[in-house]
């Protein structure tokens, strides 16, 4: 129970059709695990219940939420609710992202449209949330922030919307903990790897014509630890320990949760 009597906002809680867990889902079943109460938030209603569900079925609390976290007054509602219902914010979780789901793409390829939605998705939306979170956290004295980046923002990354924002979100982590260290609010990043989830696997093997074992097994082969990619759950145990009591003393950090990718060079 490292959790016990927090409140949480997961923002993309639900997930992409496909075989497995992805990592919102995963992090909000592990918050509310570990006693959190969980505001589930998804443009999908459906596949936020059916987190909370999930949630509910192992005898947690959790609470559905449909936003478009691209808007503004969403967001600021997903926040009212919360507040609403249960008082306090103790934890932000950002979890939403898109790539070639978005129509990101390389740069000669990619449209004005595709790089505008990409933006939006991934980096306003982490923005506007912690906009609307940090005053709750700052008359709390207290907060953690995670917000889910990628490897994709320190390594070779074909495509330009997805590369540039996953690196504009660990900036703007640095400053969030920076800028609010004084009033015991703790701001983090994750940068998972190539992980085992149905956004990743899924949205490629339709993108590139190719079955999910073969897609799978090319992304297994990248991979320095046992050659073979993690999981959601890997990812929402970093983020545990991020919102946690054990990371009291955590903040600024950028966290890989790649496998070792990270340390390979040349």
């Amino acid at each position: 129970m490292r959790l016990k009597d927090r409140v949480a906002i997961v923002v993309g809680a639900g997930q992409s059709p496909g075989e497995g867990i992805g990592n919102g889902r995963a992090t909000a079943l592990t918050f509310a695990r570990e006693g959190a109460k969980v505001l589930c938030v998804d443009h999908h209603l459906a596949s936020a219940q059916e987190t909370v569900d999930l949630i509910a079925a192992k005898g947690g609390t959790a609470l559905a939420f449909k936003a478009d976290v691209t808007k503004n007054a969403e967001i600021a509602a997903m926040v009212a609710e919360t507040i609403d219902r249960w008082g306090k914010i103790d934890i932000l979780h950002n979890n939403v992202g898109v790539s070639l789901g978005g129509g990101d793409a390389e740069l000669l390829a990619l449209t004005e449209e595709a790089f505008d939605r990409v933006v939006a998705i991934n980096l306003k939306s982490c923005i506007l949330a912690a906009k609307h979170v940090i005053p709750i956290m700052r008359r709390q004295q207290s907060g953690a922030i995670i917000n889910i980046s990628s490897m994709a923002a320190i390594t070779t990354y074909p495509y330009v919307a997805y590369k540039a924002t996953k690196s504009a979100m660990i900036a703007f982590t640095e400053q969030l903990a920076y800028q609010n260290a004084e009033f015991g609010i703790r701001a983090n990043v994750i940068l998972p790897g190539l992980m085992d989830t149905p956004m990743a696997v899924e949205t490629r093997a339709r993108e590139f014509g190719k079955s999910r074992a073969e897609v799978a097994a090319e992304r297994d082969s990248k991979v320095p630890l046992r050659k073979k990619m993690g999981t959601a759950w890997d990812v929402a145990n970093a983020a545990l320990f991020l919102a946690s009591d054990e990371a009291s003393f955590v903040t600024g950090v950028t966290l890989p949760v790649d496998g070792g990718a990270s340390v390979r060079r040349g």
